[in-house]
């Protein structure tokens, strides 16, 4: 009998990497030479988010004065990531002769990153249950006569849930006490598309970056009948980066995912374990639905979500998140006491 899809993933899950509890690893750079890892950033000496360029030795050069530097005028506008996706190729280029005559660099000391889209055009798409491990973890603490969908699962985090890779996420007991871990491969659209192909999909990404789906448990299965846009999407529950590295310069089916809560390993995959690959993802999206340059889908988490856990572990005022992928970087989350 030949295998089915579903049985190579989870042959492919059982010989994945398995850290041991409270490794710190460094996961490996992926990236060829010249990647261009896009960045939107603030410094103290100006408040005014715009875009960089993430050099590998953690310094940002700034496409706004270096293209004022050089008497250059682009095409998009230089304080916005969003314009930037939208002039396409052509801004790319752009901005990769500014970086080749680019003269000053910024310390990373003296950089404040923000989300690499600080501000969604539109809400944030994601997919459910991408991991069989995840699904099955799902299964057995929460749905046990689920079926494995034939199809992606979507739901949409709300804009404002969009936080910076190193923020603080806000921790209010008044509203809820169960927090949770999500860390995804996070997917940027790059062009307008409707009913596109499978076969063509990743022509229509313009890069990736990192994203914690971060969930309120208890709005997610106990209030609201049951639905997931409101545990999904709480303000700042979303922290994302720490770059957009552009297509090209990873291979999104070959990416190793680790999330850690105090420094101890909660999630810990290969993004070759999605049983919906970003193709499929993109082209089921986008039947009948318009994607728009800008739009950032969130690919699915692996298993090892504290909801699943036994006993069950959630997030508390104090804890530091970590949420890394190779090739792309590392966001580090403080959960933060508000009011």
């Amino acid at each position: 009998m030949q295998p089915t899809r579903r049985d190579l993933l989870l042959a492919a899950a059982a010989m994945a990497p398995a850290l041991a509890s409270g490794n710190r690893p460094t996961l490996a750079a992926t990236t060829p030479p010249g990647t261009l890892r896009l960045v939107s950033f603030s410094t103290a000496a100006n408040a005014k988010i715009r875009v960089g360029v993430l050099r590998d030795s953690g310094d940002v050069v700034d496409v706004v004065a270096e293209a004022a530097r050089l008497g250059r005028t682009p095409t998009f506008d230089p304080s916005s990531m969003l314009s930037l996706i939208a002039a396409g190729p052509d801004g790319l280029d752009q901005v990769r002769a500014i970086l080749t005559a680019a003269q000053t660099d910024l310390p990373t000391a003296d950089v404040r990153l923000a989300a690499p889209i600080p501000v969604p055009a539109r809400n944030v798409y994601a997919v459910g249950w991408n991991y069989l491990e995840h699904f099955a973890e799902n299964a057995a603490s929460h749905q046990p006569n689920q079926k494995y969908p034939d199809h992606p699962v979507f739901f949409s985090k709300a804009s404002h849930s969009v936080n910076g890779p190193y923020d603080p996420i806000p921790y209010d007991p008044e509203i809820s006490t169960m927090i949770d871990w999500e860390g995804e491969l996070a997917v940027i659209i790059g062009k307008k598309g409707k009913n596109i192909a499978e076969a063509n999909a990743l022509d229509y990404v313009f890069g990736y970056s990192i994203i914690n789906d971060t969930t309120a448990r208890d709005f997610q299965y106990t209030r609201h009948g049951g639905q997931w846009f409101k545990g999904k999407s709480l303000d700042g529950h979303g922290p994302m980066g720490p770059c957009i590295v552009v297509k090209g310069g990873v291979d999104p089916e070959n990416l190793h995912l680790v999330t850690r809560v105090n420094g101890i390993v909660k999630q810990d995959a290969m993004t070759a374990q999605m049983y919906f690959k970003v193709p499929k993802i993109i082209a089921e999206l986008s039947i009948g639905l318009t994607l728009e340059p800008g739009d950032i889908i969130a690919s699915g988490t692996p298993s090892g979500i504290g909801y699943a856990r036994t006993p069950k572990e959630f997030l508390k005022p104090g804890d530091v998140m970590e949420t890394e992928i190779s090739g792309i970087g590392v966001i580090r989350n403080e959960i933060k006491l508000v009011g």
